[in-house]
């Protein structure tokens, strides 16, 4: 029984221990399969994460670049009819990686085959230096397709949005340039940097691309007879204000950089800050108007040749100006006198205050930074009578456009603009002269053009009624009057209801014995061999120019504007 019982408990363990050694078994082969499978999810959470990683740096990399180029976009800038001055563009730059180059000779001749205007013997240097350099840039899409077809691996373009300006010296120093940072450095560019960066619409400017092309044409053929230093037109809406073309000479091609701070690059038209001569004389018989001490027909008699002020002379330019004229004859004849007795009628503080008013003493408000600041100065007895004739007081084209707007549109502030406004936002507009100012004046200026005894003979273009004073300034040179000259002529036009102003400044001309005027008077009277250098015989002939020129297109858009 006993050997039984005993039996019977080795078999009961020998099970038992079987059984645990199955189940150790099958522990292992499960922990085997859990293994197995955990590494399998572990690797494919790796896997997706990586999946993840990659994607999202895809598209951070896609942000970038959109950002990259949303940074470094600017607006377009259009002229008054919508056409294209300024444009951001995609371009292309092509590098060259030299280390990944397989066959130089292959290379160089297919570079050769499209691009004949290229220095070879320049880029097999820097292939040789074996580091990356630029190519070529802004390549068109024409020859970057035929550089693909290559299949060079070393040939590396390079996308990126650049500034181009359609009509390269046209509006040089209207535009402005950016630097390489796509920042506005000046004109344009930089007074509106901002807004070109942010907004998408482009920037329309009152410019009239047709105008000014005219208008340029004629000041570089002028620069070329009178050999001046330089030159300057303006026309403005002397309603609006709108400035529909600003032409400074010499200028410059947008799309090549230049130092704008190379003071043959100044913007004579509103940066230039000159004594202006005669045609201040219109600005005092003016104030005299709206002070109410003179009428057209205001006498004054017995006129010296010259007077003695601070212990120097102010003379007569012309001895054979009556010694009797009345307000009218004055201006007509600019005689210099005249001027200083209307101004001694006015005062010093009522002629300054007048001044002040029409905006030809203060630094003027505009749409470009590259405006000029007049030269301040202690008003005097001495000082009165010298401005009344535009010497001893400094202003700028722009400021002296503004000033003859004012005083021929009815006594209207305006303020000059390059950017293009809806019609409610003109109609805002501030009356600061009496009505009789511009009545009185208006006629008298177009008998400085349409009679003889006027000053602007040149400037009489049949059927446009232009009207205007001219002016003939000595430049001052370290505190002296020197033998250089700049000459002005405004012009307004037609001047029985006044839309336009044109000033023309001339920079040291030089007379031209050789050139022909034309009178334009219907004779036919031909006039050869001038050694003048006056406004009469320089800017005036070039505003006549201008005018018989700009005038059809002018009359065309007033036309289609009614």
């Amino acid at each position: 029984m006993k050997n039984n019982n005993e039996r019977l408990i080795i078999e009961d363990y020998e099970n038992e221990f079987f059984f645990k050694k199955q189940e150790k078994k099958i522990n292992i082969v499960f922990n085997r399969i859990a293994f197995i499978f955990f590494s399998f999810f572990l690797v494919c959470i790796i896997y997706s994460l990586k999946i993840v990683y990659l994607g999202s740096i895809g598209v951070d990399e896609n942000i970038k670049k959109n950002f990259l180029i949303k940074k470094n976009y600017r607006a377009d800038i259009v002229d008054t009819n919508g056409n294209f001055l300024v444009k951001t563009v995609n371009t292309i730059d092509i590098g060259i990686n030299p280390r990944l180059i397989i066959d130089e000779k292959k290379l160089l001749i297919n570079l050769k085959i499209i691009f004949p205007e290229k220095n070879f013997n320049d880029i097999k240097k820097k292939i040789d230096r074996d580091k990356f350099f630029y190519f070529a840039k802004k390549v068109s899409q024409e020859k970057y397709q035929r550089l693909r077809l290559l299949g060079d691996k070393s040939i590396i373009p390079e996308e990126k949005l650049t500034r181009i300006y359609v009509h390269e010296n046209l509006f040089s120093h209207v535009l402005g340039q950016i630097d390489n940072d796509n920042k506005g450095i000046s004109g344009i560019e930089k007074f509106y940097d901002f807004e070109l960066k942010s907004r998408e619409a482009p920037l329309q400017l009152t410019l009239d691309t047709d105008i000014q092309y005219l208008i340029r044409e004629e000041l570089l053929k002028f620069q070329k007879i009178f050999k001046s230093l330089g030159s300057a037109a303006i026309l403005m809406n002397v309603n609006s204000g709108d400035i529909i073309s600003m032409v400074s000479i010499p200028d410059f091609n947008l799309n090549k950089r230049e130092n704008i701070n190379d003071t043959k690059f100044i913007n004579r038209a509103t940066k230039g800050v000159y004594e202006l001569g005669s045609v201040f004389k219109t600005f005092t018989i003016a104030a005299g108007f709206e002070e109410e001490k003179i009428e057209p027909t205001t006498l004054f008699e017995n006129l010296p040749k010259n007077i003695m002020c601070a212990g120097r002379p102010i003379r007569e330019y012309d001895n054979e100006i009556p010694h009797n004229l009345t307000a009218e004859e004055i201006l007509i004849r600019s005689g210099n006198i005249g001027s200083v007795r209307i101004a001694q009628k006015i005062g010093i503080e009522k002629f300054k205050l007048f001044l002040e008013k029409i905006g030809v003493l203060n630094k003027i408000e505009f749409d470009i930074e590259e405006v000029g600041q007049p030269i301040k100065f202690r008003w005097g007895k001495c000082k009165l009578a010298t401005s009344s004739f535009g010497h001893g007081i400094t202003t700028t084209p722009l400021q002296l456009a503004k000033g003859y707007s004012i005083i021929t549109n009815g006594g209207y502030n305006i303020q000059p603009t390059l950017i293009k406004k809806d019609d409610f936002e003109k109609i805002k507009k501030n009356k600061i002269l009496n009505n009789g100012v511009s009545e009185k004046i208006n006629p008298i200026l177009r008998k400085i053009v349409s009679t003889k005894e006027g000053t602007a003979g040149f400037a009489n273009i049949k059927g446009y009624d232009v009207g205007g004073k001219t002016g003939t300034a000595q430049k001052s040179v370290g505190g002296k009057y020197s033998n250089d000259k700049v000459n002005t002529f405004a012009a307004i036009f037609p001047i029985s209801k006044p839309k336009y102003v044109l000033i023309v400044l001339l920079d040291e001309p030089q007379p031209n014995k050789e050139y022909i005027y034309h009178y334009k008077d219907g004779s036919g009277w031909k006039y050869k061999g001038t050694a003048y250098n006056t406004a009469g015989w320089t800017s005036v002939e070039v505003a006549g120019k201008i005018i018989e020129k700009i005038g059809p297109i002018l009359a065309t858009k007033y036309i289609k504007s009614k």
